[in-house]
């Protein structure tokens, strides 16, 4: 087992084992809200488990009753007198975090305990995939205060439309964890007691496909969405599925399959 020691984050939880890691949101009195720690942890925790070869899968969890509710207010009151290069400056920690998370070679599942607000939308957005308690409420909350989802938009609105996001960014209405699921921005809801079981079978899934197959489905995925058909995106397919065919997995998958054995990510 591989754990990252107490002292190395001082606002999650960072720990591998296995071919699975998990990292914690670990702030719960403050129902474990963004401020500039936060986002610099977050960023140097995803760098670390993205960088260990044995591991496959990330599961995104927070401690407490809240996922995540946004921004700290003590970090808010700061930004408050931010001069525009010092907001830009600050806004750009948020979305290199977020970047990194939604760029992970690995595949990322964010396990929704508890409530999601405002920026806590942008992490549940910026990982793979989402599963979340029943009763768990979401909401873009930012232009109740004068602000706009702005460095979370492009993640949130690749998970949940823009027709929901014309509605859900303009009134900051609450939402409940139903509606997440029905405009596509988690992919589970279960009860509280099912949340581990369920993030758990996703978890093996994940485990029991080609790591390098996956990889290279991710980049397929952000390279053909929302692309025209046209000669040039079809040449770069063909070409993709040529290169995986090619690999050693791609090779050992299908041999594997062929001779009725397990591949050799499974030995």
């Amino acid at each position: 087992m591989t754990t990252a020691t107490p002292t190395s984050f001082t606002t999650l939880e960072v720990q591998a084992e296995g071919p699975v890691a998990r990292i914690w949101l670990n702030r719960p009195d403050l129902r474990n809200a963004f401020d500039e720690v936060v986002i610099a942890e977050l960023s140097a925790a995803f760098a670390l488990v993205a960088s260990m070869a044995a591991v496959r899968v990330i599961v995104l969890g927070a401690r407490g009753p809240a996922f995540c509710a946004g921004a700290n207010l003590n970090w808010m009151r700061r930004a408050a007198d931010f001069t525009h290069e010092q907001n830009i400056a600050d806004a750009g920690g948020l979305a290199r975090m977020l970047r990194a998370i939604h760029e992970c070679p690995k595949p990322v599942v964010a396990r929704v305990q508890g409530d999601v607000y405002a920026g806590g939308m942008g992490l549940v957005a910026a990982c793979d995939m989402a599963v979340s308690v029943d009763t768990a409420w979401y909401c873009l909350s930012e232009v109740k205060i004068g602000l706009i989802p702005a460095t979370i938009s492009p993640y949130v609105l690749r998970a949940m439309g823009t027709r929901a996001a014309q509605r859900y960014f303009l009134t900051a209405e609450r939402f409940s964890a139903a509606e997440a699921h029905r405009i596509g921005l988690v992919h589970e809801v279960v009860g509280a007691d099912a949340l581990d079981a369920k993030v758990d079978e996703i978890v093996k899934a994940l485990c029991n496909a080609s790591p390098a197959a996956v990889r290279a489905c991710k980049t397929l995925i952000a390279d053909v969405a929302g692309r025209e058909i046209d000669d040039a995106l079809i040449a770069q397919t063909v070409d993709g599925i040529a290169d995986i065919r090619a690999s050693d997995e791609g090779r050992e998958g299908v041999q594997s399959f062929l001779q009725k054995r397990k591949p050799s990510w499974l030995v």
